[in-house]
């Protein structure tokens, strides 16, 4: 398992890079939020898309459009991978839940 040392950077990074992309919206159309080990993102709608950390087991956790996925960090790859193998990716399946809550595009900043 990883240690804590590798992994609070990585969901430091990893929050960072959500929280750009929605920092872009109108407020009124997604507004972010940050708390410590949690990211929320909330639609127009009320809708969440909830992004938090699993530090006893060294995942991000990610509830949206009526599921939680749980995903690891892949050393290989150099992303977050969900930890049952259906090949969704952290980034991508964030971007999905905030088509899905605004019908606009989350944009990652390079």
């Amino acid at each position: 398992m990883m240690d804590e040392a590798r992994y609070n950077p990585l969901v430091a990074a990893a929050f960072k890079r959500i929280m750009a992309a929605a920092d872009a919206f109108d407020p009124d159309v997604l507004e972010a939020d940050s708390t410590g080990d949690m990211v929320t993102l909330t639609s127009s709608s009320r809708e969440k898309c909830i992004i938090n950390t699993q530090r006893a087991v060294r995942q991000l956790w990610v509830a949206g459009q009526g599921q939680g996925i749980h995903f690891d960090y892949d050393e290989a790859s150099r992303t977050w991978k969900d930890d049952k193998g259906r090949g969704l990716e952290l980034f991508s399946f964030v971007a999905g839940v905030v088509k899905h809550l605004t019908g606009q595009d989350l944009a990652y900043p390079s």
